[in-house]
């Protein structure tokens, strides 16, 4: 069973030359072309393509908004972005609307059929250059007082938490840390003060939940 895929691109060089690469392919075809956002969401209505290639700027209705109606109304198709624009507004809007996939019109061919294929398995996939851009608006919008353990203990206060999770003791801690005891227990009360954790059981919690240490 080939995998389905409709075309959106206003320019039709760019659709004629997708569809001629696209068909050459043993397991995908293109089921339709549309020239604008608007026909892109009448076709991915009627004929419930898995795959609908989309550019962005186009007429009638652009591809972010084209791609917005065809998740809320279609699930299982999969939106894949190909287009000129690399601005961080373009691709995050377009993978807020529900795109699986953001390519650039200069990548290879075989990047596409990459991309297909990624997105039929139900992951998402991004450029390099894209995913670049999406990582840093997610590093830039973090939360500026996000409590975990790597922002609340020190380096040698998560140290010694792990060794306490990991049933430790006091001396072994210390011996394995070549620190006094007097230390280690210092370093211990201080991680129960900022955790406001009373018990080693609640602390070997906190350790196992915030990647301290593992099961």
């Amino acid at each position: 069973m080939k995998i389905r895929i409709v075309v959106a691109d206003d320019h039709q060089i760019m659709r004629e030359g997708l569809k001629a690469l696209i068909d050459k392919q043993p397991d995908m075809e293109v089921a339709a072309e549309a020239q604008d956002g608007l026909m892109a969401t009448k076709l991915a209505r009627k004929l419930l393509p898995q795959v609908v290639i989309m550019d962005i700027g186009m007429p009638e209705m652009n591809g972010i908004d084209a791609t917005r109606e065809i998740v809320a109304e279609t699930k299982d198709v999969k939106i894949i972005a190909l287009s000129m624009h690399s601005d961080r507004r373009f691709v995050l809007e377009m993978l807020k609307a529900g795109a699986s996939g953001y390519l650039l019109k200069d990548s290879a061919f075989e990047e596409l059929v990459t991309a297909v294929h990624t997105v039929m398995t139900g992951q998402s996939y991004l450029s390099p250059r894209i995913t670049d851009i999406v990582v840093k608006e997610y590093l830039h919008n973090l939360p500026r007082n996000d409590s975990t353990a790597f922002s609340i203990l020190t380096q040698r206060e998560r140290e010694v938490l792990q060794h306490l999770a990991e049933g430790k003791t006091t001396k072994q801690i210390a011996s394995t840390l070549n620190l006094s005891v007097k230390t280690v227990e210092t370093h211990r009360q201080q991680i129960m003060d900022k955790l406001q954790i009373r018990s080693v059981a609640e602390l070997t919690k906190y350790a196992i939940r915030e990647g301290i240490t593992s099961l």
